[in-house]
């Protein structure tokens, strides 16, 4: 079955045990007389969320989220991680351009870690802002593993010019846990900006129709029991204690498996200043942030509304279940407020340059999405242009020449939200939800369902790259393409 493959593959991955011990050995000569920036552990513990309400996970360091790693950007960094757990193991630096080797996929070629074994990582911090470290295994039908357990943690490689000026900084961390099967449901797709394509829907219903054929009931998707912010449901952690008059500086983390996630600080604004650790051109203030899984937002609030707030999801369920945050003014006491923000569409172009035509890239690669319905035992099967990625064979689909700038055209024939990542490059929005845009620069971006998104990146990195969905249950089942240079 397929299900049992998946499992099978991530040990199949250690067979070669000489081929990645030497690539182990080669990646580490001229660090291994180094003393390790940062020193991370796999391992098996709890989190206490609540008190009396304690969840076993996988966690870095025995904690969530792991520690917060800074670095210098350019200069070279040093990380053991040890995994101590009973399964093979990847970290992956999620934002970073560094060689595909020491990236954290093995889609990508990074060897694995071994169980009970360790890995010295040695690489040179790029770009500068937010990014995380997570892990990059399939979990399939499996929600121990993968995103599913708590393996996150921010990454801040300090930049050369302030992003704005700010009192503090503040790093929030979003995450759900204690995840179970359900029979998934239409997605609310109203927080994002743009219309939905007719043709797209059309491709959709006939995909649609085509599957329940066969398959009655819609695919599995993931439903969470507890919510939290750095570990503690809402109501359970100390409060953001902020000063009248301060200036806030938020940086935003949606460690999520699946999870797109919405904020909003009654009485308050966020300036937005970086998506993905990256600087917009525009700083924009927004009442609400939106977060699709593996974003980061960068968000300065100016303190002018005393009183005890709930910072927190706008998803009232959510919420109550603990996807907030109490932030208190000095001298302020009392029960936390929550107040529903006015409707608010999340887009992104409000944050670029306002360009009529992008300019033309050397090459358009354009990639249809299209979800069968419960084909994989139950699960949805996702396919790019017909062919969902095969974890057997790892074929790269895609040929980049060094130095060629592409555009990458994605239509979504489903009514999902698709948090698209790509490995080891930063990539311009130039198109999304209906509006030309420039000079956003990301690693992940929201497509919308039923809806069309394009973007640019210039092919710098060389090495084995992977583009997939960043919803853990859609790349398990096929949403992946990989890259491979000339």
């Amino acid at each position: 079955m397929a299900i049992d493959r998946r499992s099978l593959l991530k040990y199949a991955a250690l067979s070669p045990l000489a081929s990645a011990f030497a690539s182990l050995a080669r990646g580490t000569e001229s660090a291994a007389d180094a003393k390790a920036d940062y020193t991370l552990h796999i391992a098996r513990g709890n989190v206490e969320l609540a008190p009396g309400h304690v969840v076993s996970t996988t966690l870095y360091n025995g904690q969530f989220p792991g520690p917060l790693m800074r670095f210098t950007e350019g200069k070279r960094a040093v990380v053991d991680i040890y995994n101590d757990t009973d399964i093979p193991e990847v970290a992956h630096w999620h934002g970073q351009m560094i060689p595909s080797d020491v990236d954290g996929a093995i889609e990508e070629g990074t060897p694995v870690i071994p169980p009970h074994g360790m890995r010295r990582i040695s690489f040179t911090p790029k770009p500068a802002g937010f990014r995380f470290l997570h892990t990059h295994v399939i979990a399939g039908s499996d929600l121990t593993k993968g995103a599913y357990s708590a393996q996150a943690a921010p990454v801040y490689i300090e930049p050369k010019a302030n992003v704005g000026a700010y009192d503090r900084e503040v790093f929030l961390v979003l995450k759900e846990f204690e995840p179970s099967f359900s029979h998934g449901g239409d997605m609310d797709m109203k927080f994002l900006s743009g219309d939905p394509s007719k043709e797209l829907k059309q491709i959709g219903k006939a995909a649609d129709e085509k599957n329940n054929k066969q398959h009655k009931e819609k695919g599995f998707e993931v439903n969470y029991q507890s919510f939290a912010i750095n570990g503690k449901m809402l109501g359970s952690g100390e409060p953001i204690r902020v000063k009248p008059g301060g200036r806030v500086l938020f940086h935003v983390l949606n460690a999520s498996a699946g999870e797109m996630r919405s904020l909003g600080l009654p009485g308050h604004v966020f300036r937005v200043v970086a998506l993905d650790g990256n600087p917009v051109p525009t700083p924009t203030e927004v009442p609400v942030l939106w977060l699709g899984t593996a974003e980061r937002v960068s968000a300065i609030v100016e303190m002018q509304h005393p009183g005890v707030w709930v910072l927190g999801d706008l998803d009232n369920g959510d919420r109550k279940h603990g996807m907030g945050i109490v932030v208190e003014y000095a001298g302020q006491r009392g029960e936390p407020r929550w107040e529903k923000p006015k409707p608010f569409q999340w887009d992104y172009s409000v944050f670029g340059h306002p360009i009529t035509t992008p300019s033309a890239p050397d090459e358009t690669i354009e990639m249809l999405i299209v979800k069968n319905n419960a084909a994989l035992d139950g699960f949805n099967q996702w396919t790019l242009n017909g062919e969902a990625f095969s974890m057997a064979s790892m074929k790269p689909l895609y040929t980049l020449h060094q130095g060629r700038r592409y555009r990458l055209k994605f239509r979504n024939a489903s009514d999902d939200t698709h948090p698209l990542h790509l490995h080891r490059h930063s990539f311009e929005l130039v198109h999304i939800g209906g509006k030309a845009t420039g000079g956003i620069t990301k690693d992940v971006v929201m497509l919308g369902g039923f809806q069309e998104a394009e973007f640019d990146f210039v092919a710098d990195n060389p090495g084995l790259t992977l583009l997939h969905c960043h919803q853990q249950l859609h790349m398990d089942f096929g949403f992946m393409a990989l890259f491979k240079y000339a």
